[in-house]
Formats: C-alpha cells, sequence, structure tokens
C-alpha cells in the first residue's frame, strides 16, 4: 500500500509545484523590479544563505578561520529571488498538506460522531428493552401459577361437559315426539 501511495505524493508534490510555480515567478520578478523589495526582503536571506553555505563548505574542506566575501549585490538579489521563489512553493505546498490534514481530521471526527450517535441508539433501545423485559417479568409474576391455570382449564372442560349432554338430552325428547306424529 505505501509503494502504491508514494507515487500520488510525488504526483501531488509535483501539481503544487507546477500550480505555485507561477507564483512563484511573479514575486521574483517584483524581487528584481522593486528596490525595496531587492534591498530588504531578498538580499539578507540571500547574504545569510550564502554565508551559511560557504562556511559549511569551508568546515568541510578543513578550512576553519577563512573570511567569507559577500556576494555582489546582483547575485544576491538573483539568490534572493530564487530563495523567495522556493519558500513560496514550500509555503503553498505546506498549507496544502495542513489543509489536507484538517479535512481528514474533520472526516475523522464526523465518523466518530457518527459512531457515537449510533452507539447511544443502541444504548437507549437497550434501555427501552430492559424497561420491557421488567413490566413483561412483572406480569408473569402477577399471572397464576401454571398449575392453577390447569386446575382453571379442567373445571372449563366440566362444564362444557355437562353443558353438552342436557342440550343432547334435551334434543332426543323432541325428535322423538316429531316422529310420532
Amino acid at each position: 500500500m505505501v509503494v502504491g501511495a508514494f507515487p500520488m505524493a510525488k504526483l501531488l508534490y509535483l501539481g503544487i509545484r507546477q500550480v505555485s510555480k507561477p507564483l512563484a515567478n511573479r514575486i521574483k520578478e517584483a524581487a528584481r523590479r522593486s528596490e525595496f523589495f531587492k534591498t530588504y526582503i531578498c538580499l539578507p536571506p540571500a547574504q545569510l544563505y550564502h554565508w551559511v553555505e560557504m562556511r559549511t563548505k569551508m568546515r568541510i574542506m578543513g578550512f576553519r578561520g577563512t573570511v567569507i566575501k559577500p556576494l555582489n549585490e546582483e547575485a544576491a538579489a538573483e539568490l534572493g529571488a530564487e530563495l523567495l521563489g522556493e519558500a513560496t512553493i514550500f509555503i503553498v505546498g505546506g498549507g496544502c498538506l495542513v489543509l489536507e490534514y484538517w479535512r481528514h481530521q474533520m472526516q475523522q471526527r464526523h465518523k466518530e460522531e457518527e459512531q457515537q450517535a449510533a452507539w447511544n441508539a443502541l444504548q437507549d433501545e437497550v434501555g427501552r428493552l430492559a424497561l420491557t423485559l421488567e413490566a413483561l417479568q412483572v406480569q408473569v409474576q402477577v399471572a397464576p401459577p401454571q398449575a392453577a391455570l390447569e386446575e382453571l382449564r379442567a373445571e372449563v372442560r366440566e362444564v362444557r361437559a355437562q353443558l353438552a349432554r342436557p342440550a343432547t338430552q334435551a334434543v332426543a325428547p323432541q325428535a322423538v315426539s316429531s316422529s310420532k306424529m
């Protein structure tokens, strides 16, 4: 799964870079045209970047005490504009990552809220079923015991049997009298 995700991340980065490249080019052009922008925005980071880069290279090569000369104004302005353009691309990419992270978190929070709502609904249903069960248990306790029901059924059968006997006896004499006529 990571193998499939990596080309997508690379493609996403490339897309962000292509989208933010025109913005970076506009900033570079503004830096080259505006004296204020060049002097106060582009030159200081370019000189700092040059100083750190050269200091690191000199230390790696073993020259510890060498003095590093600053860049000329034209080269520093060009380097500062490039740094500003790359920083713009980086900021746009970082902003996209932050927005994607925020969107993912919102989806996750929404999913958790739905799960919590479903859980609460299930708990309410269980509570309702528990109350129904208690009511049924009370009804079972109040109901007469099984032996009493069997006695009652036996009495009902006897009464039916008694009611059935006189009816057959009453029908029989009438049938005899109607046959005599």
